[in-house]
């Protein structure tokens, strides 16, 4: 029990392990990403440095429209200039955004994953009961804190299937119906007892929950299964 107690943490550390590495494994991929984007984004003066290079190479423009054309050559290169530096912050927030959808999508994967198992393990296990306390006289039964209140009838038949487990038996529906009702199991019909079964499912309300909880075990019966240890009964 406590070599399969140790496999399993570290089953479960290196799976934490993996989806941290994996997580890490993102981000310095989009920030590579977003390193050689920025790198080969043009330079937000080249036009700037153009219009002016064409200043210098051409001071022998003395005419007014050719001076107008130079003016409006440069605050084109401005406009350009501004225009790519908004684009950078856009694309950055971008990025970041990318970044942050992409970890909370690995995030709630991994829980999906985690709860299937969990679904999984109840499946096969049942559910984990840690107390069952079953008040007669107020027809309400106390399943880990929570409280059902049950009709006479269901308290019985819970009743029934709670000393059974105490006592490491499985019931037939005849059987069920005997104990409840007095008379001997031969004379009792099996779907009287099922019905019976089928009403406390009702009862509890919760179709996973009263499913898991009183197990049905092929050609033999039915049975609470929970560790007896965790019932009390009042």
């Amino acid at each position: 029990m406590q070599a399969s107690s140790i496999s399993a943490t570290e089953t479960r550390q290196t799976g934490n392990r993996i989806v941290v590495a994996g997580l890490v494994a993102i981000v310095l991929i989009l920030l590579g990403a977003a390193a050689l984007l920025f790198i080969n984004l043009p330079d937000a003066n080249a036009f700037n440095a153009r219009v002016e290079r064409l200043f210098v190479e051409n001071d022998n423009l003395t005419a007014q429209a050719e001076i107008k054309l130079l003016e409006i050559l440069a605050q084109s290169g401005t406009a350009f200039s501004d225009t790519l530096n908004s684009y950078r912050v856009v694309i950055f927030v971008l990025l970041v955004f990318a970044t942050a959808m992409l970890i909370a999508a690995v995030a709630f994967l991994v829980m999906l994953i985690a709860l299937n198992r969990r679904m999984g393990q109840i499946e096969r296990q049942g559910i984990e009961v840690n107390s069952l306390m079953i008040s007669r006289d107020q027809n309400l039964v106390y399943l880990n804190n929570f409280e059902f209140k049950l009709t006479e009838a269901a308290i019985e038949t819970l009743s029934v299937l709670a000393e059974a487990r105490m006592d490491d038996e499985v019931l037939s529906g005849a059987e069920i119906e005997a104990v409840i009702s007095g008379r001997d199991a031969a004379d009792c019909d099996e779907a009287a007892g099922a019905t019976r079964i089928k009403r406390l499912r009702d009862m509890l309300g919760n179709q996973m929950v009263s499913e898991l909880l009183v197990r049905n075990i092929a050609r033999r019966g039915y049975m609470l299964a929970i560790d007896k240890d965790v019932i009390r009964m009042v």
